[in-house]
C-alpha cells in the first residue's frame, strides 16, 4: 500500500493518509493528491522507499529524497544511510536502561525504581 504524506511551505510533514498504489489506473496519485488538497505531497512505500515513515513533524528533505525526524538533540548528527539522528557517543549495550544527557554529551543510567 502507498501512503502519501502533504507538506506545509517549510517541508514539513502535517498529515498522513494511507491511499492508491501510486500508478494504478494509470494516474499519478501523488500529483491528483497534491492538487486535490492544495499542498505538496510525497508518497511513501513500505518498502523503505524515501528512508522512514513519514510521521507528523517529520520534515522531506529533497536533496536526500527522504522523510527526516526531527533532531531530538543539538549534539546529535543524521546518518545518511538511514536519515535517522544518531548521538555522538553510542549508547552501552550492557543491557541497562540509559537517558541521553545533552549537557554532558554522554548516557546516564536510568536508575531502577523498584530495586
Amino acid at each position: 500500500m502507498d501512503y502519501y504524506a502533504f507538506l506545509d511551505e517549510n517541508n514539513v510533514v502535517t498529515e498522513v493518509i494511507p491511499g492508491k498504489d501510486q500508478w494504478s489506473e494509470n494516474t499519478n496519485w501523488e500529483q491528483w493528491y497534491g492538487e486535490f488538497r492544495g499542498q505538496v505531497c510525497k508518497i511513501f512505500r513500505e518498502n523503505g522507499f524515501r528512508k522512514n515513515y513519514p510521521n507528523i513533524g517529520f520534515k522531506y528533505d529533497a536533496t536526500r529524497d527522504a522523510f527526516i525526524p526531527p533532531q531530538p538533540y543539538p549534539s546529535w548528527v543524521i546518518n545518511e544511510g538511514t536519515c535517522l539522528w544518531e548521538s555522538p557517543v553510542p549508547m552501552p549495550t550492557d543491557g541497562q536502561r540509559y537517558i541521553w544527557n545533552e549537557e554532558t554529551l554522554s548516557w546516564t543510567v536510568i536508575p531502577d525504581v523498584n530495586p
